[in-house]
């Protein structure tokens, strides 16, 4: 385990009260989604009471492309390193975590933990921005999210189209939203660039929570595969023959390579 390894998992360690073990090379939080969902609520109360001196958490989740784009891409595993909680979002990550002490609870996929984040902020009183897709998926997402939380307050939205010139404008509109958190679903790896460099122009908000192909489902674009491939962690293939010219690839190429970190850098 190297020096920055050592101090990424003191960090989370020293902040939180779940244990964290490391998994395919990222700390990995052993906690369940409900559990996540209270410590998003306790971090927002207290980003409320700090206000800009509070610099945002940044909520990041690990999976097999990930995992594999980890080990290609030294700006991506430098932009994971900064996370200040990384879940498991693939089941894959689950198994692997039985070879450590604290095996991971469950599998917390960013498109279940949704659930589980918006009925506990409609309990507190929280506020979500959505940040990302197209346009027109954007707005689908949040009227099903309206539609299945009423009492849920969404404070703003912005699509994904946008470059890193209009940054300053996207986080200025954000924070005058004054949500608790922000889910930015821009795809890895640009997401997690995105809220590693924009952190600090968000000062105040509670989280910023990576969430990926999250609107797709939402909106209706996407299908959840099969209970039964979810546990098996087969869900990869599922989308694979749903979207074979778009995932097939992606796939077969990085599922044997994300496999192989598994193994290798899984602290037993």
């Amino acid at each position: 385990m190297n020096r920055r390894t050592i101090h990424r998992e003191h960090h989370v360690q020293s902040s939180y009260d779940f244990p964290v073990v490391h998994v395919g090379g990222f700390p990995t939080a052993a906690i369940t989604r409900e559990a996540l969902a209270e410590v998003m609520v306790r971090d927002c109360m207290k980003a409320r009471e700090q206000g800009r001196a509070w610099l945002p958490r940044l909520v990041f989740s690990s999976n097999g492309q990930g995992i594999a784009l980890a080990g290609r891409d030294k700006r991506f595993a430098d932009a994971m390193d900064e996370a200040d909680i990384i879940h498991a979002d693939g089941m894959p990550v689950v198994f692997a975590s039985r070879l450590t002490r604290h095996p991971l609870p469950e599998r917390i996929a960013t498109t279940d933990f949704f659930h589980d984040a918006a009925r506990a902020a409609e309990r507190s009183g929280m506020k979500f921005f959505l940040l990302g897709a197209k346009e027109e998926q954007n707005r689908q997402a949040v009227d099903q999210i309206r539609t299945l939380y009423p009492n849920l307050q969404i404070v703003g939205r912005h699509h994904g189209y946008f470059g890193p010139d209009e940054d300053e404008a996207v986080c200025a509109q954000i924070c005058e939203a004054q949500p608790d958190v922000v889910w930015i679903a821009l795809g890895k790896p640009r997401q997690e660039f995105w809220a590693v460099r924009n952190r600090e122009r968000l000062a105040g908000v509670g989280w910023i929570k990576t969430c990926g192909g999250l609107y797709a489902f939402l909106s209706g674009d996407a299908p959840r595969a099969p209970a039964w491939m979810q546990s098996a962690g087969l869900e990869w293939l599922y989308r694979a023959i749903k979207e074979p010219r778009r995932l097939g690839y992606r796939y077969l190429v990085t599922n044997p390579y994300s496999l192989y970190r598994l193994a290798r850098y899984t602290n037993r």
